[in-house]
């Protein structure tokens, strides 16, 4: 299929942008995560104080 210069070569060029993609998604990922932790908790204080 792809000889080994050629796939040398490939991951070069491509494996720093996925290496940084994948540490960047895991970096938001957490944080997504503590913003819908937050969202709903505060939806829980809206429900506590709307009854």
């Amino acid at each position: 299929m792809f000889e080994g210069e050629a796939l040398v070569q490939l991951i070069g060029n491509f494996g720093f942008p996925i290496v940084l993609s994948i540490y960047l998604l895991h970096r938001f990922e957490r944080k997504i995560e503590a913003l819908e932790s937050a969202i709903s908790s505060l939806a829980d204080v809206f429900d506590k104080n709307k009854s």
